[in-house]
């Protein structure tokens, strides 16, 4: 008995240590199912993950990837596309990677437009380390760093990729996996910097604190309040304790970085051969 997806699991890696009623096996098996569906050649795509609950799914998949230190998965990314341009570079990791320690990160990829897409497990808290408070923690939620419930307000993942300029922007809870699956063909296949947030639950850590009982009935709730609002700004995308807009938010074209950087290049070498310029060592 073999799966259809076993050619893209590395083997001896599965099962997986993730937790019962954690979605992060969700959202891997929407990402391998988009590449089947695709056809895409799985020696042309790298995964690049961070640390984390999701840091895992890099030595989960049998293609080239790498396992970064903590929020530094986007720009090994960046060099990696720099350095190889033809290849697609996926990066899928959690909240609190992406956007706390690694939020500088995500705002300069998605301000240069370089060819990348980041899916973003977001479960509102560090849920490896012991269920922190992180930047995506919605207000009065408990954590173990927010005992009394949480004061800060947290970010609007989808309204910051937009003010930031990705091309194409989306986001799904793990209850919509067909979705999510088709979203994350069109990230795959969109040139650019793509961006997809998917809510998944932290059972564990979060749900535990917050009461939101067993995985099933923490699914169960998560379902209920997913409305599915396509093409709404993503300013009013909010996340709240009774509803969360999810859909597709952007979908647009502009020149990539890694096109232009090596049009420049092909362009001065060019031009110091012809010996119209002088470049410096």
């Amino acid at each position: 008995m073999t799966h259809p997806l076993d050619r893209y699991l590395r083997p001896g890696m599965i099962p997986h240590i993730w937790c019962p009623g954690c979605g992060n096996g969700i959202i891997l098996n929407a990402f391998l199912r988009a590449v089947d569906e695709l056809g895409l050649d799985q020696d042309e795509i790298v995964v690049v993950s961070g640390i984390g609950c999701m840091g895992r799914v890099s030595g989960y998949v049998n293609m080239d990837g790498f396992h970064t230190t903590h929020g530094r998965a986007i720009p090994v990314a960046i060099g990696i596309k720099t350095a190889r341009p033809e290849l697609k570079v996926v990066v899928i990791s959690g909240d609190g990677d992406l956007f706390a320690i690694g939020g500088n990160h995500f705002l300069h990829a998605a301000r240069r437009n370089v060819d990348l897409l980041v899916i973003c497990a977001n479960n509102f808290n560090y849920g490896m380390t012991g269920g922190q408070m992180g930047p995506t923690t919605p207000s009065k939620a408990y954590t173990t760093t927010t005992p009394y419930g949480n004061i800060e307000h947290p970010l609007n993942l989808v309204y910051l990729a937009a003010s930031l300029g990705a091309v194409y922007i989306a986001r799904w809870c793990v209850t919509h996996p067909l979705q999510l699956k088709e979203s994350i063909k069109r990230g795959l296949t969109k040139r650019g910097f793509s961006f997809i947030e998917v809510v998944t639950p932290c059972v564990t850590e979060y749900g535990r604190r917050n009461r939101m009982g067993e995985p099933r009935e923490f699914m169960r709730r998560l379902r209920e309040i997913c409305v599915i609002r396509r093409g709404v700004d993503p300013s009013e995308a909010v996340i709240e304790a009774d509803r969360i807009i999810c859909g597709e938010f952007r979908d647009v074209d502009k020149p990539e970085f890694t096109q232009l950087l090596w049009n420049m290049i092909r362009e001065v070498s060019e031009k110091a051969s012809r010996g119209e310029i002088e470049v410096a060592l």
